[in-house]
């Protein structure tokens, strides 16, 4: 837009210069072809829309964590969220001084709103993942296209139950996901390709998502005596999102068409080619009603290939008698002028997971605590423990084992400015020590515990350096 005033601007300045030595004929020819053309010009800013104003245009947004994680031998130090063996089913316990990787999400949106008032919005997320060191890491990393979806709201022509509605179709994310960042786990996570509708409205205080989506499970054999050759399955879930208030009731049926041929630990036949899921939920607006602040709460159960809880139709190896149910809570508040909490727990019971009599229990209590120093400066604290007893019955190679991890981690922080849990960016150092059961490293041999060769066993100091943000 300011190149196009600059070229009217210029093209005025020779049209006035030109009157100045014009004969009083031409020269009132000239006024009347200037304010003409001023006329004309007024009108075409007048037309020029705004761009990214919120309705229409592009935006950038960006969720990004990078940082480095040593031992106290000033060695790269195993690390994640779901670094324990609960965390193979799923069992985080805590992100804070955890995390040796470098993830982004680059996320590209372009709105438009039709002159019949209707409104588009096209997204795109590219996202990596490497836990690489180095400047140069397109070998290792994990470069990805994780949405691209286009979304219709305000739709004109539509009314009654659908007047609120939205639709969508592509790849994505649900809209209504949500989790325990701390942990990084989410409470519910859905997302694949497919097609849905948000927000259909029932009555003043009932509404409803509709969807289905579809996933692909990896290529598997389907008799361990053809060598080389793979079968593979989709994974189709029709999911219903509630909303009565506060209270959000989610349930999910899905399908998966030969998937029952899959091999599961040596047993062909027995995983599941279908599955039910569902989730009760409750987002509060205080802290559990005794202090401003929020909380959630969740109950979630499935079963079949349901009984992935989180993330929806994800594991195709599931056994067709598999049965799990997670609890999940958290909430965060002021407990002075400057110091907040953040407490969590999650837990869950699954048997029959993969094999017939298997059992998985473990639960999680962690707490993120922070205290305001200066306007640009806190003291994080985060402190996690967690209890499991895994039955495996040998899938994967898994002994079973009973025992308790718990960490420990500092870290004083900077940002531009302090206040609540989610302000960002920030960048903070970090100590973490951590302390585990010695039983718990004999449960794998391809998992961080127990591992000889980083020497990576109870008792371990971490130190580190990361920085976080999201916009």
């Amino acid at each position: 837009m300011m190149v196009r005033k600059v070229v009217h601007r210029a093209s005025l300045a020779v049209a006035v210069a030109a009157a100045v030595t014009a004969t009083p004929l031409q020269a009132a020819e000239s006024q009347a072809s200037i304010e003409e053309r001023l006329s004309n010009l007024e009108k075409q800013l007048a037309e020029v829309k705004p761009q990214a104003t919120g309705e229409e245009g592009f935006a950038f947004n960006t969720y990004a964590r990078s940082g480095l994680l040593l031992n106290d031998d000033l060695k790269s130090a195993p690390g994640t969220p779901y670094l324990t063996p609960a965390g193979s089913v799923g069992g985080a316990v805590g992100r804070l001084g955890n995390e040796p990787d470098t993830y982004l999400e680059a996320v590209l949106n372009y709105r438009q709103v039709a002159e019949n008032g209707t409104k588009s919005h096209y997204r795109l997320m590219i996202a990596d993942s490497t836990t690489s060191s180095n400047d140069w890491t397109a070998g290792d990393g994990a470069l990805n296209v994780r949405q691209a979806y286009v979304e219709f709201s305000d739709i004109a022509s539509f009314t009654g139950v659908f007047r609120n509605a939205s639709i969508w179709a592509g790849k994505r994310f649900d809209r209504d996901n949500f989790d325990i960042h701390w942990l990084d786990s989410d409470i519910i996570f859905l997302a694949g390709l497919g097609a849905g509708v948000y927000d259909l409205q029932w009555t003043d205080g009932f509404k409803s998502n509709v969807s289905v989506y579809g996933r692909s499970f990896l290529d598997f054999p389907s008799d361990p005596q053809l060598a080389g050759e793979t079968d593979s399955t989709d994974n189709i879930i029709l999911t219903a999102n509630n909303f009565f208030g506060p209270v959000q009731w989610m349930v999910s049926g899905m399908t998966a068409q030969d998937n029952d041929q899959r091999v599961v630990g040596g047993v062909q036949g027995t995983a599941a080619d279908t599955g039910f899921h569902t989730m009760l939920a409750y987002h509060g607006d205080s802290f559990f009603g005794l202090s401003d602040g929020n909380f959630k709460a969740a109950v979630l159960h499935g079963e079949g290939l349901g009984a992935e809880v989180k993330s929806l139709g994800a594991d195709g190896n599931l056994n067709e008698d598999a049965s799990s149910t997670r609890l999940a809570v958290y909430g965060t508040t002021y407990l002075s002028d400057h110091w907040r909490i953040a407490p969590a727990i999650l837990a869950e019971t699954s048997k029959d997971r993969y094999i017939n009599g298997d059992e998985y229990n473990w639960l999680t209590f962690n707490t993120r605590l922070a205290n305001e120093l200066t306007a640009n400066f806190e003291m994080q604290y985060d402190v996690s423990w967690q209890t499991m007893d895994l039955t495996p019955k040998g899938y994967l190679g898994r002994a079973d084992v009973n025992g308790n991890y718990t960490r420990f981690t500092i870290a004083p922080t900077f940002k531009p400015q302090v206040g609540g849990f989610w302000n960002r960016p920030e960048i903070r150092v970090f100590a973490s020590y951590s302390t585990w059961d010695d039983e718990l490293d004999t449960y794998s041999s391809t998992d961080a515990l127990g591992d000889s060769a980083t020497d990576f066993t109870s008792g371990q100091w971490t130190v580190g350096a990361q920085m976080e943000i999201w916009f």
